[in-house]
């Protein structure tokens, strides 16, 4: 059997699920460490990171500002917000990567997938031909070949005049 180390996961998958544990979004929220926690835009109604865990390079979170679960909870105006830094979004990813496609998608309760279910946020993943390489499928291994600190360096000035 072969082992991947990832020893700076341990505190999240520990406290992931501990009801004593702030929301990690209303926690960045609340942080002035934009850089350190990877945000790129904060906005009246909504507010843009980079995944800590992301599938391909330049996986991006819109995150309600709010701590809502589900699209129902939000106003039109949170609506608005999430899409308008969504395209934003996808025109940085566009300008910076130049993906073949994108994903952009909301997994609303913890059935569906979300690791964060009590939050409201959407993925927008550039995605390449052939991205989904034999690593992934046999060895439920991702490889990225960027560290954040630079993801985040070569998105951020997309996100300055950002109206959200």
């Amino acid at each position: 059997m072969d082992r991947l180390w990832t020893p700076w996961r341990f505190a999240y998958v520990s406290n992931a699920d501990r009801p004593d544990q702030p929301c990690v979004f209303c926690r960045i929220l609340s942080e002035d460490r934009d850089d350190s926690n990877f945000v790129l835009f904060r906005g009246k109604n909504a507010f843009v990171i980079l995944n800590l865990y992301p599938y391909t390079s330049g996986h991006i979170l819109i995150i309600a500002r709010r701590h809502i679960p589900f699209l129902q909870d939000a106003t039109r105006a949170e609506l608005a917000a999430l899409f308008e830094l969504a395209r934003t979004a996808e025109h940085a990813l566009r300008s910076e990567y130049r993906p073949d496609g994108f994903n952009l998608g909301f997994n609303l309760g913890r059935a569906a997938g979300a690791g964060v279910d009590q939050h409201l946020h959407m993925h927008v993943l550039p995605r390449w031909v052939g991205d989904s390489s034999f690593l992934s499928v046999v060895s439920e291994t991702r490889v990225l070949p960027e560290e954040l600190h630079q993801t985040h360096a070569r998105l951020a000035p997309y996100f300055r005049n950002a109206a959200a």
